[in-house]
């Protein structure tokens, strides 16, 4: 049945939709089933997202009719498709009025990704007006407030060197402490790893004190302040909810250093509001494992990793892994920046869509896998900035002298790019960093050809 009639209308200019307030709009690559006409199938994508069917029904209305959602853009050979969503179709709480992420993601790109007629069609990017912004959380904190317990300036107070526990598993209580113990004498910010939580090997209420003692320590040591980031990821809320209080509880004057990790993909927006409204003092730290099943460029229906990132500073994460832009081991490339600039900024441009924000706070780009020192200076010199956190695992368990030369290293880094010095003449006056190069010699062959000549290093 063809639906183009109803649910599009190729005359509306989406600067006038965006002007006035009222629509979502969301920008797709779709491409019809062999066999299908671009508009009807498009209209047919609009219809399922919002107030229609396959057939006509007997119960629709002209107030229904006023919420349809629209196409109001095609090019067929670009296969862009754009469709406006009024405000009004979008599902809100019951006890405060706002808004919530699992309508917008239920509408959206809900029954349509799995419709016939529909060869592929993945979410590139969506627009949010001002209305909306004020009816979803945002995050409650942000990078200034690790800046402000470090010590730093709360604006560009720059990059926070942090690692992820490796093993990623295997590890009992007490190794996983010392573990911890040993980068926070360089570092300053440890995180457990995604699938990491209350193995029957490391259960929770052995390992968390001894990583509370691990901390103390490591400040009485340093003088400096550091920071733990707590996975409560669980099924149930409840199960989440008594993680995170017995996490405060042990760490007792030093909980206002912990950060709550949630597995946000794979645990669902649920989660997230969970962890952002429960906890609002505390960091929220989103990781998205699993997201590569919609996000990644091989998968062509669901949404991209930049969607996902914008969506997490709509429902609160204070900060998310946004990969490592093609200088790690992810996937991903240089133009991931973008990603970041959104996140963080108070307005930008996406690949479709100027969004303003505002006012809602930022929420920080993490980095992580594979990444290293001898890495960083060119990450820092494509995003344009440091004010990040990097957790390096191997990068850090893996310096050839120790996790604190490794954490060392890695700020090292920092100061080498900030310098704006050449990586190898600062080496020579930076043990930690020169060591990286032998910690990590086929990146050292690849960034820097000639290293060994020019440090003394011999094979």
């Amino acid at each position: 049945m063809d639906q183009s009639s109803r649910y599009a209308d190729l005359s509306l200019k989406e600067e006038d939709l965006i002007a006035g307030g009222k629509h979502i709009l969301c920008a797709y690559k779709m491409k019809p089933a062999d066999g299908y006409d671009y508009l009807a199938t498009a209209a047919h994508f609009a219809a399922e997202s919002s107030t229609g069917t396959n057939v006509e029904v007997s119960t629709t209305d002209d107030f229904t009719k006023g919420v349809d959602a629209l196409v109001y853009h095609i090019d067929e050979e670009t296969e862009d498709m754009r469709i406006a969503y009024p405000l009004e179709l979008f599902d809100r709480n019951v006890t405060d009025g706002r808004m919530m992420l699992v309508s917008f993601l239920t509408l959206t790109i809900g029954n349509n990704q799995g419709m016939g007629d529909v060869a592929h069609a993945k979410m590139i990017d969506f627009y949010v007006p001002e209305r909306a912004i004020q009816l979803f959380d945002g995050p409650a904190k942000d990078i200034s407030d690790l800046w402000r317990i470090l010590g730093r300036p709360v604006k560009d107070g720059g990059y926070i060197a942090g690692t992820i526990i490796k093993p990623k598993l295997g590890l009992r209580p007490e190794p996983f402490a010392e573990a911890a113990y040993q980068f926070w004498l360089g570092g300053d910010f440890i995180k457990n790893d995604e699938p990491q939580g209350n193995q029957v090997f490391c259960p929770i209420k052995k390992v968390l004190p001894l990583v509370a003692d691990a901390m103390k320590r490591a400040q009485d040591e340093t003088g400096q302040a550091k920071l733990f980031s707590m996975n409560i990821t669980a099924d149930d809320h409840n199960e989440m909810i008594a993680r995170a209080e017995y996490a405060l509880e042990t760490f007792g004057s030093d909980a206002d250093k912990v950060a709550f990790l949630v597995d946000g993909y794979v645990g669902g927006p649920g989660m997230v509001t969970t962890a952002r409204r429960w906890f609002p003092s505390q960091y929220l730290h989103y990781h998205r494992a699993g997201h590569g099943a919609v996000t990644s460029p091989s998968s062509k229906r669901g949404y991209t990793a930049f969607v996902l990132a914008k969506m997490s500073r709509l429902q609160g994460a204070s900060g998310i892994h946004v990969g490592t832009m093609g200088y790690g081991k992810m996937e991903g490339d240089a133009d991931d920046k973008v990603i970041a600039y959104m996140i963080e900024r108070d307005e930008c441009q996406g690949p479709v869509y100027y969004q303003k924000w505002y006012g809602m706070k930022p929420t920080t780009p993490i980095i992580s896998g594979g990444m290293n020192a001898l890495r960083l200076p060119g990450f820092f010199e494509n995003l344009g900035h440091a004010n990040v956190i990097n957790t390096a695992g191997g990068g850090s368990y893996g310096h050839i002298d120790s996790p604190a030369a490794g954490a060392i290293s890695l700020r090292q880094a920092y100061e080498c790019w900030k310098e704006g010095a050449d990586p190898i003449e600062f080496a020579k006056e930076h043990k930690e960093f020169a060591r990286a190069f032998e910690s990590f010699p086929h990146d050292a062959d690849a960034l820097y050809p000639g290293w060994r000549e020019k440090l003394g290093v011999h094979k």
